[in-house]
């Protein structure tokens, strides 16, 4: 942390206090945040944190943007996908597009004037990005892309999709690309929000797309083909960004549970005083405390623009397998109020079993992780 950041985190607390701790019930209930906050958030100057101010960004690095995942996180909130929407996609755009496509829709993404999503997982495809079938075939000056993606986060609220599809069908990886769609082209469609066991007012939708034309200048990238290994080289901070979540969700249950474990008596005196309870906070503290310390030195390295994949996968499976086990030991603290869905503790604990599948399943992370283990000589 720097003097920077800390006036960043003080700004970003008072938006999530004011903006979005008092809403989160309405959020959950209208299965996605209100269309304002996002405008709201670029005002203050709270979207694409690092990217450069020539689009309209604030010329900052990843560790400003985890200070505002974790302010939002801080607050028991899992709607928002800003996360997404500016470590993600604004950084696919920033990589990888012309001028004229950054020029376009990096200060739209910065002010909130647009919201954006990436559209990779299909009802037939999870982990194995190479068997997507969306296609996007070059008619001309255009591509026509036919095809249908699930779970895309901000897919109902979205203005721009980044698009994963075969540009070449007969290739498995090397015929992917990634092509903007704007929400507004004919032939775009949106399918339910999709009800979801956590994250609940966060939007996830289906996405069909039945002959949608874009430019062909709409391509990300130099050439086709090329989409496969940009998303590869994406990932890490992908995972990172859940690995700040993650944390950030701990710190805030573990917090909601020292508080209620204090007020709540059994027997005639308070919980805490129960020596299990002792030794669970104990250990669920320690937990806390080791997954913020990978994951800062991970944050630093990023920075440093030395995170490494297999370490990315190391960080985002450790945490999110540790956030799961914090909230479920929380829960336990809660008896049956934790139950409750009035309750944060209950929807911190559904919130944190996505976290082990998407952005690359505890799995694949052990899978990835194995490759990069030394042989014996």
């Amino acid at each position: 942390m720097t003097e920077e950041l800390d006036d960043l985190r003080g700004l970003a607390r008072t938006f999530a206090e004011k903006e979005i701790k008092p809403h989160v019930e309405r959020f959950i209930a209208n299965k996605q945040v209100d269309r304002e906050l996002w405008t709201k958030a670029g005002e203050i100057g709270l979207l694409c944190l690092s990217i450069p101010e020539e689009y309209g960004g604030s010329g900052g690095t990843f560790a400003h943007e985890a200070v505002v995942i974790e302010e939002q996180g801080r607050v028991g909130d899992s709607s928002w996908g800003a996360s997404l929407h500016s470590g993600i996609v604004a950084h696919y755009l920033l990589a990888y597009g012309t001028e004229a496509q950054k020029s376009e829709w990096l200060p739209k993404l910065a002010s909130g004037e647009a919201v954006a999503a990436i559209a990779m997982t299909e009802p037939g495809t999870g982990s194995d990005l190479q068997g997507i079938a969306t296609k996007a075939i070059r008619d001309g000056d255009e591509y026509v892309v036919n095809g249908a993606k699930t779970f895309i986060t901000n897919g109902y609220q979205a203005d721009v999709v980044l698009v994963a599809a075969k540009t070449d069908p007969e290739e498995a990886a090397s015929g992917i690309s990634l092509v903007i769609v704007p929400t507004d082209t004919p032939g775009f469609k949106r399918g339910r929000v999709l009800d979801k066991i956590g994250m609940k007012g966060q939007d996830t939708c289906e996405l069909f797309f039945d002959d949608c034309r874009v430019p062909a200048s709409n391509l990300l990238g130099e050439k086709e083909g090329e989409g496969f290994v940009q998303l590869m080289t994406q990932l890490p901070q992908e995972r990172l960004i859940v690995a700040v979540a993650c944390v950030a969700a701990m710190e805030f249950v573990l917090d909601e549970t020292l508080n209620y474990v204090h007020e709540r008596e059994a027997f005639g005196r308070p919980i805490f005083k129960f020596q299990n309870t002792k030794f669970e906070l104990a250990e669920i503290a320690t937990e806390a405390r080791v997954a913020r310390s990978f994951l800062d030195e991970c944050i630093e390295l990023h920075v440093k623009g030395e995170l490494d994949i297999p370490t990315a996968a190391m960080v985002k499976y450790w945490c999110s397998e540790r956030a799961m086990k914090v909230a479920d030991q929380c829960l336990q603290l809660f008896g049956g109020y934790g139950y409750m869905e009035e309750y944060p503790v209950a929807r911190v604990f559904t919130d944190m079993r996505v976290q082990q599948i998407y952005a690359g399943t505890t799995e694949i992370m052990k899978e990835i992780i194995s490759r990069s283990l030394p042989t014996p000589s």
